[in-house]
């Protein structure tokens, strides 16, 4: 048997009903990091550790009405 592989599916902003992974605010950026998962943040929380979390970030999706403080440190 030949194996398959299938790309990962393309990185989306955070919908409307997902919540921060550190304090359940509304989702406004979401991460993918190296070993696969995932994390949402809110607007707060994804200001806070910008620094920290572009540093593990593999793929990164911005709400589009959100101005994240990462977007400058990743140029």
């Amino acid at each position: 048997m030949t194996p398959t592989l299938t790309p990962p599916p393309e990185m989306v902003a955070p919908a409307a009903d997902e919540r921060c992974d550190r304090c359940s605010a509304a989702g406004k950026l979401r991460i993918r990091v190296a070993e696969g998962g995932e994390l949402v943040f809110c607007g707060h929380h994804a200001n806070k550790y910008a620094e920290q979390l572009i540093k593990i970030a593999v793929e990164v999706a911005v709400d589009p009405e959100f101005s994240w403080r990462g977007a400058t440190l990743l140029t």
